[in-house]
C-alpha cells in the first residue's frame, strides 16, 4: 500500500522502503516478546535505520516508513490496529466514533454518501489545545492535491470523490507559496467532502465503493489543522512544526539523521482506542547500516530496541529462522515487492525500452529464482509472476515470461536491438537491493545485455529519482526496483492498477507509475473494472487488465513477499501491523531494567 502502501516488505532490504501503506496479512505469533503479563510504562524506545521518511506530512506521505512515523503523532478516521490475534487487516474507528454502516445511518441507501462523526476529546496540541474538527478533515483532503507535492495515491480516489478531480486540476494552476495554497484551500469548495457541523464530515461518491472505509485508513485522509498551511507541503519546516493529535509529538526532525518524539500532553488516552503509548519518548537514529542494526538488536545494545526503515539482512534470515529466534517475526503481505521497473520513456539505446518486444525480451532474460535466492529464498519470497497477489480480487495465475535467455536474444534481434546497455538504479545501503542489481547484471549478460549500476542513498531513491518524471525522461535510469502493497485488502485491485498502470493520471508525483507506462487498452480495462457493478464482474475485468499489463511487459514482478522484522529481546508486545510493515511502536513496552536512554 500499498501500503504506496506501500507499503516495504520481507526482502529485508527493499522491504520497508516500499510505497503504499498497506500490505495484507498478519504477523506470526513469534516475536511478541510478551513475557511480562503487565505492561511497563516509561522509558525511551530507540529505533535504528539507514534512511528517512519520504515526507513528514500526513496528507502526502506514501511510503511505509512514513506511515510508521505518522502512527505516533497523526490519527485518521479509521486505521488498522495492533491486534495480537491477527485481526490487523480489518479497519477500526480511530478519530471516528464508529464504522459507518447502512444500519447506523453512516452509509446512504444508494451507497454513495458516508456520514462520519469525529470522536469528542481528540485534540491538537496547539496553544491552547483544541478539538479536531470536521473542517480539519476537509482541509486535510484538500491538501492531498497541493501543487508542491501531491499525494502519490491520488489515482485511487480522483474519480471516486465528487468534485475531487476538478478541485485537483484547479490546484495545479496555483502558485507554489503557502499564501496561495491557503487561499485556494479556503475559497475553493470540494463538493464531495463537506463539514456538516463541527464534528460531522460527509463524503459523497460518484459511485458506490464497498472499500471506502478501508480507503479512509490512508494517512492522506488525515485531518490538517490550519497551522499546517503556514508552511510549504512536505517541507522540513512543516515537519518540525506540524501539530500533533496523537500520543507523541515531533520534537526534532533532522532529515536523513534523526527524529525525536516525546509525549503529547494534550493527548487523552480515553479518546484513542488504538494506541497505548507505553514509552515516554521515541528516538530514531537514521545513520546506522543494516548489518549494524541487526547486530545491535541481537546483542542487546542499550540504545537499540527496534528497526526503523531496515529489516534483517536477507543473508542472515535463514539462520534466524533455523534457530526459531523468538524476536523474529515473519508477516504475510498482499504485496509485490520488489518488482523490476522498466523506464518506458528512456532515450537510451535509441528509445529501445519504448518497444514492448524489448521489454518482453528483458523479462525472459531475468532469472526470478536467482533473485529470490539472494533475497532470502522462496519461503520468505513466494514467486509472483503477474500483477495481483492471490489474496486480491481479480488475481488469476499467469506466468508469461519463464526464464529463457535464448528467447530473449531472439526477440532483441527481431526488434533491432541485439546489444543493449541498461542503467540500473538501486539502493546501495541495503543488501537486498544491491544483490538484486548484481544478480540481474549477471543474468542479463547471458542474453547479451550489459547492465551498469546507478547507486542511490535510501533517502534519495524515491524523492530524487523515481518520483521525478524528468529524471526518467533524461535517461538517468533504465531499470530499477520498487515495491508495492495494497492500500486496503480483498477488493483492492484498484489500488494496484490506478497508481501503477493507468497512464498519465498515474505518472509521478501524483501516481507511482515510475516507468511512465501508458497503454490505451490497459487504461480502458482499468476504467471498466473500476466501474463494474458487481465484484464478480470487476474480478473478470481486473484479470484482463492484469493479462494486458503482462503482455505489454510494463514491469517484471518477482514476489508476493513476506515481511521480516526483528526486535531486541527486552521489547514486549511487538505486534506486526501490515500497514506499517513493522511492529507498532505506540503499543510496545520495554522491560523495567531496559528503559533505554
Amino acid at each position: 500500500m500499498a501500503r504506496r502502501r506501500l507499503a516495504a516488505v520481507s526482502l529485508a532490504a527493499v522491504a520497508t522502503l516500499m510505497l503504499a501503506a498497506c500490505n495484507s496479512g498478519s504477523g506470526s505469533p513469534s516475536g511478541s516478546g510478551s513475557t511480562e503479563a503487565t505492561p511497563v510504562t516509561g522509558g525511551t524506545l530507540n529505533m535504528l535505520g539507514a534512511g528517512d521518511v519520504d515526507y513528514m506530512d500526513p496528507n502526502i506521505s506514501y511510503y511505509s516508513v512514513g506511515y510508521l512515523n505518522l502512527r505516533m503523532w497523526s490519527r485518521q478516521l479509521f486505521t488498522y490496529p495492533a491486534d495480537p490475534g491477527g485481526k490487523n487487516t480489518s479497519p477500526v474507528a480511530d478519530l471516528a466514533t464508529e464504522i459507518p454502516t447502512a444500519a447506523n445511518g453512516g452509509i446512504s441507501a444508494d451507497g454513495k454518501t458516508y456520514t462520519i462523526k469525529i470522536r469528542p476529546g481528540a485534540k491538537w496540541n496547539t496553544s491552547p489545545a483544541r478539538q479536531v474538527t470536521a473542517a480539519d478533515m476537509v482541509r486535510g483532503v484538500k491538501r492531498t492535491a497541493n501543487p508542491v507535492q501531491p499525494f502519490g495515491g491520488i489515482p485511487d480516489f480522483a474519480d471516486l470523490i465528487v468534485g475531487y478531480k476538478a478541485f485537483a486540476d484547479g490546484f495545479t494552476k496555483v502558485a507554489k507559496t503557502p499564501a496561495a495554497i491557503q487561499a485556494y484551500i479556503d475559497t475553493t469548495p470540494l463538493p464531495g467532502v463537506v463539514a456538516k457541523d463541527d464534528t460531522t464530515v460527509v463524503f459523497t461518491l460518484n459511485q458506490p465503493a464497498s472499500y471506502f472505509v478501508d480507503m479512509l485508513t490512508l494517512p492522506a485522509f488525515s485531518p490538517a489543522p490550519v497551522e499546517a498551511l503556514k508552511y510549504l507541503p512536505g517541507s522540513t519546516e512543516l515537519g518540525n512544526n506540524y501539530p500533533s493529535d496523537g500520543p507523541y509529538k515531533v520534537d526534532s526532525w533532522v532529515p536523513t539523521k534523526s527524529i525525536t518524539y516525546s509525549r503529547n500532553a494534550d493527548w487523552d488516552p480515553a479518546t484513542d482506542p488504538v494506541r497505548k503509548a507505553y514509552v515516554d519518548k521515541v528516538v530514531v537514529n537514521e545513520t546506522v547500516t543494516q548489518d549494524s542494526v541487526q547486530q545491535q538488536l541481537q546483542t542487546g545494545t542499550p540504545s537499540a530496541d527496534m528497526e526503523f526503515d531496515v529489516a534483517p539482512p536477507p543473508s542472515q534470515l535463514p539462520a534466524l529462522q533455523a534457530k526459531k529466534d523468538p524476536n523474529l517475526t515473519i508477516g504475510d503481505t498482499a504485496g509485490s515487492n520488489p518488482y523490476v521497473i522498466y523506464n518506458t520513456v528512456s532515450p537510451n539505446n535509441n528509445k529501445a525500452l519504448e518497444n514492448p518486444t524489448v521489454r518482453q525480451a528483458i523479462s525472459y532474460a531475468i532469472n526470478r529464482d536467482h533473485i529470490l535466492q539472494v533475497l532470502g529464498g522462496k519461503t520468505l519470497n513466494p514467486p509472483l509472476t503477474h500483477v495481483l497477489p492471490d489474496v486480491i480480487v481479480g488475481s488469476k495465475p499467469n506466468d508469461p515470461y519463464p526464464y529463457n535467455p535464448d528467447k530473449a536474444k531472439q526477440l532483441l534481434a527481431e526488434a533491432g536491438f541485439p546489444n543493449l546497455t541498461l542503467k540500473f538504479l538501486y539502493r546501495n545501503a541495503t543488501e537486498g537491493s544491491s544483490k538484486t542489481f548484481q544478480t540481474i547484471q549477471q543474468d542479463l549478460s547471458k542474453a547479451g545485455i550489459t547492465v551498469t549500476g546507478v547507486p542511490s542513498p535510501n533517502a534519495d531513491f524515491y524523492v530524487k529519482y523515481l518520483q521525478v518524471p524528468s529524471v526518467a525522461k533524461r535517461g538517468v535510469w533504465d531499470l530499477s526496483l520498487a515495491g508495492w502493497g495494497a492500500d486496503w485488502y480483498g477488493n483492492a485491485a484498484l489500488s494496484f492498477f490506478n497508481p501503477l498502470f493507468s497512464g498519465e493520471p498515474s505518472f509521478p508525483p501524483i501516481g507511482s507509475n515510475f516507468g511512465l507506462y501508458n497503454d490505451p487498452e490497459t487504461n480502458t480495462l482499468i476504467k471498466q473494472a473500476a466501474a463494474a457493478p458487481t465484484q464478480d464482474a470487476a474480478a473478470a475485468l481486473w484479470a484482463k487488465a492484469d493479462a494486458r499489463v503482462m503482455d505489454q511487459a510494463a514491469f517484471y514482478p518477482l514476489t508476493n513477499n513476506k515481511q521480516a522484522n526483528y526486535h531486541a529481546a527486552h521489547v514486549h508486545n511487538a505486534v506486526y501491523v501490515p500497514s506499517l510493515q513493522n511492529y507498532d511502536p505506540t503499543n510496545v513496552w520495554l522491560a523495567k531494567d531496559k528503559q533505554g536512554g
